[in-house]
């Protein structure tokens, strides 16, 4: 048994994974590991999609990667999909959601456009994020979250951190 608790901050691009998870991290001493950042920097990757204007991400290679270090607990996982992690290296698979005016207005700050603007908005509308999470781990464990402001933020940051501190008192 860990412990420490495992976490997924996943969601559509644009919804706060990074910024959350970063507070979440200073604020619970969790490691907090981007696997777009993981991704580059080990090359975990089978090219890039010109299309989407981002790297395909070889799944196998970052599970690969993670499994000693997820077994170890107290890590933090910021990613946009979930559905690929094993079930077994989560506590906690939080999803943010954004309200699509305000996703869109972060996405195109980004310089999104074309087929990546339209997909990611798509996703959130249709709550694809939700729905793999659902699908892929325990109904207990997946929590929905608003992220529309900074104060959402903060709050969740609160909420995720009491919870960390409640399950470590009873691991």
């Amino acid at each position: 048994m860990r412990s420490k608790p495992n976490i997924l901050v996943t969601g559509t691009p644009g919804t706060g994974k990074t910024t959350t998870a970063t507070a979440l991290a200073e604020s619970t001493q969790l490691k907090h590991i981007n696997i777009g950042d993981l991704v580059k920097d080990k090359e975990l990757h089978d090219g890039w999609d010109d299309e989407l204007q981002c790297h395909v991400i070889n799944e196998d290679l970052v599970c690969d990667e993670l499994e000693d270090i997820m077994e170890g607990g107290g890590i933090i996982v910021d990613y946009h999909g979930c559905d690929f992690f094993p079930e077994r290296w989560f506590d906690r698979v939080i999803v943010l959601r954004t309200e699509i005016s305000v996703l869109y207005d972060r996405l195109s700050k980004r310089g999104y456009s074309g087929a990546k603007l339209t997909n990611n908005i798509e996703c959130e509308i249709f709550q694809e994020l939700l729905e793999d999470a659902k699908e892929s781990y325990r109904e207990e464990i997946v929590v929905e979250m608003k992220s529309d402001t900074v104060d959402d933020m903060n709050r969740n940051v609160t909420a995720i951190t009491e919870w960390v501190s409640s399950w470590s008192s009873t691991a």
